[in-house]
């Protein structure tokens, strides 16, 4: 009874402590806390280009430093850079101190911020962004700064981030800059002398300030435009209110994660759920046909009646297990798409969990980077059982560290474990003269198997594809990761049945090749992937610009590269 008795003592103990601990929101960072006159910091990021308000297009996707000289953005007298993760990085995240003074809960009507005077041949550059939709990002308390919009199709509020550079919608040859901000901050009352900070608004204007004078009052309603032809001076000003707000700080991000008609991510998963449904159909009905078949032949041979000869699949017993043709490329390929899956499921299981909050910048791409160095292990390990034969240089030198300091010595791990795992043994002998492979039917040869192998794994993601490009390209927070996740396994599990559908169709027909074409039969939805983008580029994008276009072009091949492994 003694250990019971100790044991229902530290669950009461447990249970007194937990009552006074004080929690916080697990998957970001810890809330912090203000008082009345508290400074308040306002960091900004890398202008981004945002989707056209009436086309939803983009036209650009290349982001740009806040302090990029020909922006002539005022700066703060001691400019300071924020610590960023590897992920925050990589996705083009630079983010510095301001010159905006906020204190907590101290409204500003109009503030002078600086002047500045911009050259015709940077207002060039700068009306080509309006045009373009470039968006400014500020962070307050870890919260992006958003414009409040309204969904089309359910009429509802929400945040998005970022707001306009300049108004782009206008007619005029020289479109309007933004340069007066009305920010509107949203604060959650802990306590009478508490305050923690669950929204930001800011509203853009243009607003032509002709002195210093007529800037500190904020009263002009004539729009600013920049001359391509001479100079033009720019103030800058700003207003700052404070509201109060019911939000709880560990649900202020529900206002920017907005879904829009969610009924398409359910009907994309009843397609995907339907089309899992078919293929196991199919693969329960093709095998229990071929087992009743045999069982029917070994009862025939206990009864000593005539005996059928082998016919199909059967007929290639002896040549099923040659070698393939590249075996060695083959292996790496498939240790190479071991290492992606299992750094795929990871971290798919850690932002389901809530682990990858969007409030810590960049952690859904360091994780994958992260997992996909440690699963080296698992691509060497893959290959080896016996088996047949623009970002900154210092984070260039970080991942290059990566590969070759934790990718490549796990993978030889990897590979010294699998060396030493028993030879797989096969169950019937290779015949030595390959068997002659007569003619197939033309949906059984290599590229018509493939393209119908490939078209049903695609089925089943491109709905959910179609969302994660919109949030990469179009600057937008993807939080949908409990879609993703069953959507992730139903991928894996039509890959796996098309394969077995496909091979055992092969196998009937008499080719014993099935090593590449089990590889490439569901890899073939890479190919998909690959085309699907290039229509995406061309209907949701209108990028002129090369340079855009190289980046566009790096991420496809990334995708069906991805695809393919």
């Amino acid at each position: 009874m003694a250990p019971l008795r100790s044991f229902f003592i530290s669950c009461i103990l447990i249970l007194i402590i937990s009552t006074n601990t004080y929690a916080f929101y697990l998957p970001g960072v810890a809330p912090r806390d203000y008082r009345d006159g508290d400074d308040v910091e306002v960091h900004v990021n890398s202008l981004t280009p945002m989707m056209g308000p009436t086309t939803q297009q983009l036209k650009s996707v290349i982001p740009y430093d806040y302090y990029y000289s020909p922006f002539h953005f005022c700066q703060p007298k001691e400019l300071k850079s924020q610590p960023e993760s590897l992920g925050s990085i990589l996705f083009g995240d630079r983010i510095f101190s301001s010159p905006y003074h906020l204190k907590m809960n101290e409204n500003k009507t109009c503030e002078f911020l600086c002047k500045s005077t911009v050259p015709a041949e940077d207002a060039k550059f700068i009306n080509q962004r309006i045009r373009e939709n470039y968006a400014i990002n500020w962070l307050i308390d870890g919260l992006p700064a958003a414009s409040k919009k309204m969904d089309t199709k359910t009429h509802k509020p929400f945040y998005s981030i970022g707001f306009e550079l300049g108004d782009q919608s206008t007619t005029s040859p020289e479109p309007p800059l933004h340069n007066h901000y009305d920010i509107i901050i949203q604060y959650h009352m802990q306590d009478k002398k508490k305050y923690r900070v669950v929204g930001v608004i800011v509203k853009p204007e243009s607003k032509k300030y002709t002195t210093q004078e007529s800037a500190e009052n904020c009263e002009i309603t004539e729009e600013l435009t920049l001359s391509e032809t001479e100079s033009t001076d720019v103030f800058y000003t700003y207003k700052v209110e404070w509201t109060k707000s019911d939000t709880a700080w560990a649900t202020r991000w529900d206002n920017y994660l907005h879904t829009f008609d969610p009924r398409i991510h359910w009907f994309s998963l009843v397609n995907s759920i339907v089309i899992v449904l078919f293929l196991t159909g199919m693969v329960a009905m093709i095998l229990l046909r071929a087992l009743h078949k045999d069982i029917s032949r070994y009862n025939q041979i206990e009864a000593q009646e005539d005996v059928q000869e082998d016919f199909g699949w059967k007929l290639v017993h002896g040549d099923v297990f040659r070698p393939p043709a590249n075996v060695m490329l083959l292996s790496v390929l498939l240790g190479s798409g071991a290492q992606l899956f299992f750094m795929t499921a990871v971290t798919l299981v850690f932002a389901v969990l809530g682990f990858l909050s969007p409030s810590n910048r960049g952690s859904l791409a360091t994780v994958m980077i992260i997992f996909y160095m440690l699963f080296g292990s698992i691509a060497g390990y893959v290959s080896a059982p016996k088996s047949s034969g623009a970002v900154p240089a210092t984070t260039l030198l970080a991942i290059i560290g990566l590969w070759f300091l934790i990718s490549v010595p796990l993978c030889f791990i990897g590979s010294f474990f699998g060396f030493r795992k028993p030879k797989i043994e096969h169950p019937v002998r290779t015949n030595q003269i390959p068997r002659q492979i007569p003619d197939q039917v033309f949906y059984l040869r290599p590229i018509p198997s493939m393209l119908m192998g490939g078209v049903l794994p695609f089925g089943a993601i491109f709905i959910e594809l179609y969302f994660i490009m919109n949030s990469i390209w179009g600057n937008k927070v993807y939080y949908l990761f409990g879609f993703a996740a069953l959507v992730f396994v139903i991928l894996t599990i039509t890959c796996s049945e098309v394969t077995i559908l496909l091979c055992y169709f092969h196998l009937c027909a008499e080719d014993y090749h099935w090593s590449w074409r089990a590889f490439l039969t569901s890899g073939a939805s890479g190919l998909y992937i690959f085309i699907y983008s290039i229509m995406y580029f061309a209907t949701r994008l209108q990028i002129t610009s090369l340079t855009s276009t190289e980046r566009l072009v790096t991420l496809h091949v990334l995708l069906l590269s991805a695809g393919f492994l």
